[in-house]
């Protein structure tokens, strides 16, 4: 091989300085060009897929850093607003001059030192309230407050464009909030004290009288509750009257059984927020058109704890004995279902042809179903002198006591009606088909004077294998939750059924039983509450998952299959028992943020109340046209 030839010499290559046909830039492309051809492929391959990686990530990272950006000069401001309340300043108002004492000139030198305080205070830089950080408008947002397009009588009837009404009295204004459907409260009621910066309670005046500021009278918090019964009632007796549900936004009605649900379940809530007139039509109704003798087969659980317990319930409270009567008929007409091989009750009833079966699917029924009648049943025989009722469910009791196939006292899900036995062994969880089979346990023990020591044995061996197996906390926050097993491994989600849990825990420690389950009550609450706070409609999802690890610094993840809410009242519930044993205001706070809440985002202006489908989405939670019929239980009387 020849070695090339070698050059001696350098070619310079001169242009006419008023030449225009500089061509190095073209040079330099075609040799970036020679140099990526020479690339083999498998670099090229590389060198792309790190260039598409970089500019991906970068995409992925633009929304959090202008979030960033926005929030800085927000956090800025109130960082001086609450440096500045604590050294005891308070911004002046625009246009307030202070008020010299007469006869004295408004200059440096002529100011008396009493004065002078007052004038060299704002030395330190004064910064206005920052203004509140506003999302833009979405387009899944309500569509009044979009293009007007094809507009539904109902939302234009009950959601119409925001308005300004005039108050008549005051000439307040109060602005009309537009929903995504019209479920939300007819006006913003400036009821409530204001919050300034400082994050101390005040009210809103203007800056020339801020000088008087005059405060604005507290919330009625019972004359509140009543008010959203009675528009919860309204929707009810509008467009479902005698009817099981509500249907609030096609303003129909729901069947199941036929019997008045939401009507009788109500009873006893509108006789104890004194609502004599809601009450006196109710009960004419269950004189006059229930009737149990139909042809319909019903749930055995469902239709004991809402029709049968909603008529003894009344009846105590009333003692009038037209609600004993109607509780025996429905008692007597539930009977069949006890007529098994094993003596486990089958999950449904005919009450007009005095026949039971079990789901056309299975044998099996749930634990929590055939375990949690015991309170209403006892009741009806204690009141009747009918032992047959309480013989059959303590028969239950008593079988379910002594059967095989527990773990540290928890319960299996499922139980056959032919064989008597647990199936489906490897499940457990203090959620749905199991939940107030612990909840029962206690309360039955209350209910028999505390004298019946194998419920509590049941209870206190159920409680400790929870904590055992099920209980654990978040990373991030260390939130204590109750998981579920599933074949020996732990899946750390909870339902909001499991909420009834430190209610419960709290009624038992109120009775003697160990302090330490109050502790574990008082963990658990923060946890229900905070899985309605940490929302961003401050509702609380079906079921939430817990974080164990702090992955993304966030303790609670709601998949979009459980993001809904169906009015339920566990937490409402545990809050009110909370309260009434502590006697610590914030549980019934709590409470009352809830119920805001469900105004907000569950109210339907025509009367009544939705369950929703995405409690992630403030400006469309999906509503689900449906009030369940425990949603106007006396649970509700929480705030009162």
């Amino acid at each position: 091989m020849y070695s090339p030839q070698r050059k001696d010499f350098v070619s310079l290559m001169l242009g006419d300085q008023h030449s225009h046909n500089y061509t190095n830039g073209k040079h330099r492309r075609q040799s970036c060009w020679r140099k990526w051809k020479q690339l083999s492929r498998l670099q090229r391959s590389l060198i792309l897929f790190l260039l598409a990686f970089l500019f991906i990530c970068g995409i992925l990272s633009y929304p959090s850093l202008t979030e960033q950006w926005r929030g800085l000069p927000d956090r800025s401001l109130k960082e001086d607003w609450v440096e500045m309340d604590n050294q005891g300043l308070r911004p002046i108002p625009p246009g307030f001059v202070p008020k010299l004492p007469p006869g004295v000139v408004p200059g440096v030198q002529d100011i008396p030192p009493e004065v002078m305080p007052e004038i060299q205070r704002p030395s330190i830089p004064l910064l206005p309230k920052p203004p509140a950080m506003r999302k833009p408008p979405s387009k899944r947002g309500p569509p009044a407050l979009q293009k007007r397009g094809k507009v539904s009588d109902w939302q234009v009837k009950d959601g119409e464009e925001a308005t300004i009404k005039r108050d008549e009295d005051g000439g307040k204004e109060a602005k009309t909030v537009i929903s995504w459907r019209g479920a939300m409260i007819e006006a913003e009621q400036g009821t409530e004290l204001q919050s300034t910066a400082h994050g101390k309670e005040g009210t809103v005046a203007d800056a020339e009288d801020s000088a008087n500021l005059k405060p604005v009278k507290a919330v009625d918090r019972v004359e509140a509750v009543r008010e959203a019964f009675r528009h919860a009632w309204k929707g009810y007796k509008a467009f479902a009257w005698g009817h099981d549900e509500l249907k609030p936004i096609s303003k129909t009605h729901g069947e199941w059984f036929g019997l008045g649900l939401t009507l009788i379940d109500a009873l006893d809530t509108m006789w104890i927020l004194g609502l004599k007139d809601e009450f006196a039509e109710a009960k004419k109704w269950v004189e006059t058109e229930l009737s149990f003798s139909k042809n319909v087969d019903v749930n055995l659980f469902e239709s004991t704890i809402r029709v049968l317990g909603g008529l003894l319930s009344t009846y105590h409270l009333t003692g009038d004995t037209l609600f004993l009567d109607k509780a025996k008929d429905i008692g007597s007409r539930l009977m069949p279902a006890f007529k098994t091989p094993s003596k486990i009750p089958y999950s449904d009833v005919n009450i007009g042809k005095g026949t039971a079966h079990p789901p056309r699917w299975t044998t099996d029924s749930t634990v929590a179903e055939v375990t949690s009648i015991q309170l209403e049943f006892r009741e009806l025989s204690r009141l009747t002198k009918d032992p047959q009722y309480q013989n059959a469910v303590e028969e239950v009791t008593r079988h379910v006591h002594r059967l095989e196939g527990k773990r540290d006292g928890l319960v299996p899900m499922f139980i056959n009606t032919n064989s008597g036995k647990f199936t489906r062994r490897g499940a457990f969880t203090l959620g749905a088909r199991a939940d107030s089979y612990y909840e029962y346990l206690l309360k039955q023990w209350l209910q028999g004077g505390k004298k019946e020591t194998e419920l509590l044995e049941d209870y206190l061996q159920a409680i400790e294998g929870v904590r055992k197996n099920l209980l654990r906390q978040t990373s991030p926050s260390k939130l204590t939750f109750v998981g579920e097993l599933s074949n020996g491994r732990l899946n750390p989600k909870m339902d909001h059924l499991v909420c009834f849990l430190p209610g419960t825990l709290a009624l038992g420690a109120h009775n003697g039983l160990p302090a330490d389950h109050m502790e574990l009550a008082l963990q658990l609450m923060e946890t229900c509450h905070q899985m309605y706070a940490q929302m961003e409609t401050g509702l609380s999802p079906e079921i939430a998952h817990f974080n164990l690890q702090s992955n993304n610094g966030r303790d609670i993840d709601v998949k979009p299959a459980d993001r809904h809410n169906l009015l339920r009242p566990e937490t409402v519930e545990s809050l009110f028992y909370m309260y009434r044993f502590t006697n610590d205001s914030k549980y019934r706070d709590w409470g009352w943020d809830i119920l805001q809440n469900f105004n907000k985002y569950t109210r339907v202006p025509s009367g009544g109340y939705t369950s929703i489908g995405n409690i992630r989405d403030p400006l469309n939670p999906a509503p689900r046209d449906k009030m369940e019929s425990f949603f106007l239980v006396g649970r509700l009387c929480t705030n009162l």
